[in-house]
């Protein structure tokens, strides 16, 4: 299966942005759905951003609609999550996803180790 590594995260004032990048191995990635979940103290893990095997498709949770852009970059085996208008609601723990071709089935789904997003009023 494909192995993911997150990197990008950090310190960051409201207002400001980040891009998070998502590496993955394996001659796969091509046909694997992509996407963010993120999970802030105390809460459950929820859905942020996602883009389909081809790249013609995106969606975003309501609440970063707007402020933040998935793309994805095959030839580097490279998803993005570009995040601009940062509040201090945006403060997780993000972890990229990977699915063959949809990431609706969860027991399928790979994970990366998470990175961190501080976003300070």
């Amino acid at each position: 299966q494909v192995q993911l590594v997150e990197s990008g995260g950090g310190l960051v004032q409201a207002g400001g942005s980040l891009r998070l990048s998502c590496a993955a191995s394996g001659r796969t990635f091509s046909r694997y759905a992509m996407g963010w979940f993120r999970q802030a103290p105390g809460k459950e893990r929820e859905f942020v951003a996602s883009i389909s095997w081809t790249g013609g498709n995106t969606d975003y949770a309501d609440s970063v609609k707007g402020r933040f852009t998935i793309s994805r970059d095959n030839a580097k085996n490279t998803v993005y999550l570009q995040m601009n208008s940062l509040k201090p609601e945006d403060t997780a723990i993000y972890y990229c996803a990977a699915g063959p071709y949809t990431l609706a089935n969860i027991r399928d789904r790979v994970w990366g180790q998470g990175t961190l997003v501080t976003v300070s009023s």
